[in-house]
């Protein structure tokens, strides 16, 4: 998870908490001295092209101008809602809420029944948060088999939310007892700063060819190449950047081999060829639409999502490192060093074995263990930390939990 220019320090747990994360990224802000150039408390209010450069104007009412933006405001901040009946009645009450506003599980008892909407990361997380509370956590994810595992019961899609907490799901089954609904639904994506000149808020018509304007789903960015670069006719492509928007990924070095492929894309407008990368989005979606058919809105909500069981995102970050490293010689090369060091091997074969990885982690956490296993890890350096994976997959291993491909059907 670490940008490439600073590590974790020595000891940090090897899937640490959220304040771990914060403390991290607080201590890279000082470290790097970061904090001068980092203006709080502002919202970019608007965002337009005037033919040359970018004219920027803030909450604070400062009128700024840019050669180069990066657009970084993320994409789980609005949240998504379904429109399955009976829900809105559920959330006016306060007995749904968005896991956008979930912390801890505070004011949840023993005698809870909660429902949990999605099968991302969010609701696995929140799921394993609440099932040591709760009486009952129900998990409601689409195409789901009906499966009870203790105080967790797994069921299928919700068609409708009725009243006094009860629901019918789509093979025609019920629960009812229901005390709350956490809805992890996913977030939209949401540019309020851009007008329609700019961005139009509507799914892109299909392709080929690539239209003209840039548009939002509300699920993907379309068209970007390299999911960074727009392609339109409205200004420049190399002068606007989308980072940070792809799924799946390990966020921070993802981020940072972004940052240094648009920074030296915008120093060599060349590097980025328009044809080539025209042919590249056609082709991705013409793979998607044989997966979707006509879908666009499958195709859209799939756009920027990675392949969850291979290493793409790994690849992705070294597609960028050759395109930056196919610029000339520039004054970037102070900042980053001038031939991209590729994804290692051992952080690709851990990646795949991310899932026990966790698994085992956790056991060792529950065993009151996982402390002792870290202590010290990372003062000699990186090796340290491959070899602790190594010795955890063994030890996952011995202990009976699969590894590989097995790990992601059984765990």
């Amino acid at each position: 998870m670490a940008y490439t220019s600073r590590p974790f320090p020595p000891s940090t747990p090897l899937f640490p908490s959220a304040g771990v994360v914060k403390d991290y990224l607080d201590g890279y802000a000082d470290h790097f001295r970061l904090r001068p150039h980092i203006q709080l408390n502002t919202a970019v209010t608007r965002l337009k092209w005037d033919g040359s450069i970018w004219q920027v104007t803030t909450s604070t009412g400062e009128f700024l101008r840019f050669d180069l933006v990066l657009i970084c405001n993320g994409h789980y901040r609005i949240p998504r809602y379904p429109d399955t009946p009976g829900i809105a009645e559920w959330l006016d009450s306060g007995r749904a809420t968005h896991s956008a506003w979930y912390r801890r599980p505070d004011g949840i008892s023993k005698t809870d029944t909660v429902l949990i909407l999605g099968s991302g990361p969010s609701a696995n997380d929140i799921s394993a948060d609440l099932q040591v509370v709760a009486h009952t956590v129900i998990r409601s994810i689409t195409n789901a088999p009906r499966e009870d595992f203790g105080n967790l019961k797994i069921r299928g899609r919700i068609v409708r939310f009725e009243e006094n907490g009860h629901v019918t799901y789509q093979d025609g089954t019920t629960d009812s007892g229901i005390t709350h609904c956490i809805l992890a639904t996913g977030y939209q994506h949401s540019y309020p700063f851009l007008s329609e000149e700019i961005l139009r808020s509507r799914l892109p018509p299909p392709v080929p060819p690539l239209p003209a304007y840039l548009h939002n789903s509300t699920y993907n960015v379309f068209p970007l190449a390299r999911h960074l670069f727009p392609l339109q006719t409205v200004f420049p492509p190399h002068t606007l950047i989308f980072p940070g928007i792809l799924l799946r990924g390990i966020p921070f070095p993802l981020a940072e081999a972004q940052a240094r492929a648009a920074l030296h894309v915008f120093a060599n407008p060349t590097l980025l060829d328009l044809t080539r990368e025209s042919v590249d989005i056609i082709t991705r979606h013409e793979r998607l639409r044989s997966e979707f058919g006509d879908d666009e809105l499958a195709i859209a909500k799939e756009w920027h999502n990675f392949s969850i069981a291979s290493i793409e995102p790994l690849d992705y970050r070294d597609e960028l490192g050759d395109l930056a490293s196919a610029a000339p010689d520039s004054d970037l090369d102070a900042v980053w060093e001038r031939q991209y060091i590729k994804v290692s091997e051992w952080e690709k074969k851990f990646y795949c074995e991310k899932i026990v990885l966790r698994k085992a982690w956790q056991t060792l956490e529950t065993r009151g263990e996982a402390d002792a296993w870290v202590h010290g890890v990372g003062e000699g350096g990186t090796q340290e930390w491959v070899d602790l994976m190594e010795r955890l997959l063994q030890w996952a291993d011995e202990y009976g939990l699969p590894t590989g491909a097995a790990a992601n059907s059984k765990l």
